[in-house]
């Protein structure tokens, strides 16, 4: 186990308060903290509404973007209906071919990182791994993964300070117009060929599955990456606790990502001025769904600040909760497996030499969950 190198921001709010209030994008918006009551509000669709395009991210993306993403910003029923176009692909990670493909995947790129002196892993392993992995979930060519990788950490808010929203539209556009003349298995194809009770989908509709599913896994994935490499360059006992009980990857994986949280929270509007947790929240406005406080919520975790690779019971809401808990785990759990039994196997030890922190931050709290850059090398066994 190990001390979190990031303070938990929301610990001092969370002792003091069940709800953090603070403002977003000017407008006031309370956090709530405790894991009980932000999974309890993630099941009540009714209180607290995903009926928002643009407001469900936090901050909002109407300037990013120009439709709504689907299956996120909808409630049950219809939820559970647009949901039910796109699982199939999604439940892909489970598939023995899948899995080997993976395998194949960070095999290759962490030989490749140890045949050089050292490696940037935000830019040249973190993105090309969730890039080309993408192409597998949505069973497209590989040789796709060359345009995405462009798109950098963030499609619409990376480092650059440039959107690639407009840019990604348009190439969504582009894929669904092909798929549209010459219809295959791939993802694209099913968005084409799929009807939402009855009826085919709209072109924005097809967008809004496009859009969410390039843009909202992207940095969690390449984030949560980038943690985990930096985990191990600072604490290598870990790699050989994990060689010597291999069945503990699956418990340091759930960790891991606990102690990740890529997504700090996310936002649901109440539809009727609602009393939450004592913070009065008028209608049409948001609350946040905070499931970085949550996580390391010490009334649930023993000593939620050390990481524990065989944490057990782990009840983490990193995914969320509820009817949308995200659709991406098990792609997500599968990268992340699979990179702790490929680190295991073929490096022996990772040395730290750069690291650049990604600090979140906002009126009421800063948070370090990611790297704006992490360069290391990698040695091989």
């Amino acid at each position: 186990m190990s001390q979190c190198p990031y303070h938990d921001p929301f610990k001092d709010a969370r002792e003091k308060s069940a709800v953090l209030p603070t403002q977003f994008d000017g407008d006031p918006v309370p956090m709530i903290l405790g894991l009980k009551d932000v999974r309890k509000a993630a099941r009540d669709f009714k209180t607290f509404s995903s009926n928002a395009p643009f407001r469900i991210p936090i901050p909002a993306e109407q300037d990013v973007r120009s439709v709504r993403q689907f299956p996120l910003e909808v409630d049950p029923p219809d939820h559970t209906d647009y949901r039910k176009i796109v699982e199939p692909f999604f439940k892909r990670p489970t598939q023995p071919e899948y899995i080997t493909r993976v395998e194949n995947l960070v095999g290759e790129l962490l030989t490749d990182a140890c045949q050089r002196d050292s490696i940037e892993i935000v830019r040249e392993f973190a993105i090309p791994l969730q890039s080309r992995a993408l192409t597998y979930l949505l069973n497209m060519p590989e040789s796709e993964a060359d345009v995405w990788i462009q798109w950098g950490t963030h499609v619409f808010r990376d480092q650059s300070g440039v959107s690639k929203g407009a840019e990604m539209e348009a190439y969504c556009n582009q894929l669904l117009d092909a798929a549209a003349a010459n219809p295959g298995d791939d993802f694209f194809s099913a968005l084409i060929q799929a009807e939402f009770q009855g009826r085919r989908l709209t072109r924005d509709e097809m967008l809004g599955f496009a859009n969410i599913t390039f843009a909202g896994g992207r940095d969690t994935i390449i984030n949560t990456v980038a943690v985990v490499i930096a985990y191990i360059a600072e604490h290598p006992e870990a790699l050989d606790a994990l060689r010597e009980n291999p069945k503990m990857v699956l418990t340091a994986t759930e960790e891991l990502i606990r102690f990740t949280t890529p997504l700090t929270h996310i936002g649901r509007v109440c539809p009727v001025d609602t009393d939450v947790h004592g913070e009065t929240v008028k209608a049409g406005n948001l609350v946040s769904l905070c499931w970085a406080s949550a996580n390391f919520d010490e009334s649930i975790f023993d000593a939620p600040e050390e990481v524990k690779l065989d944490r057990k019971p782990n009840p983490h809401i990193a995914f969320g909760n509820g009817a949308h808990n995200c659709l991406g785990a098990p792609h997500a759990r599968l990268l992340v497996r699979t990179l702790l039994r490929k680190l295991c196997e073929l490096t022996s030890s990772t040395q730290l030499i750069e690291a650049t922190p990604k600090v979140e931050k906002e009126a009421d709290y800063e948070r370090q969950n990611a790297y704006e850059s992490l360069t290391v090398q990698i040695s091989g066994p």
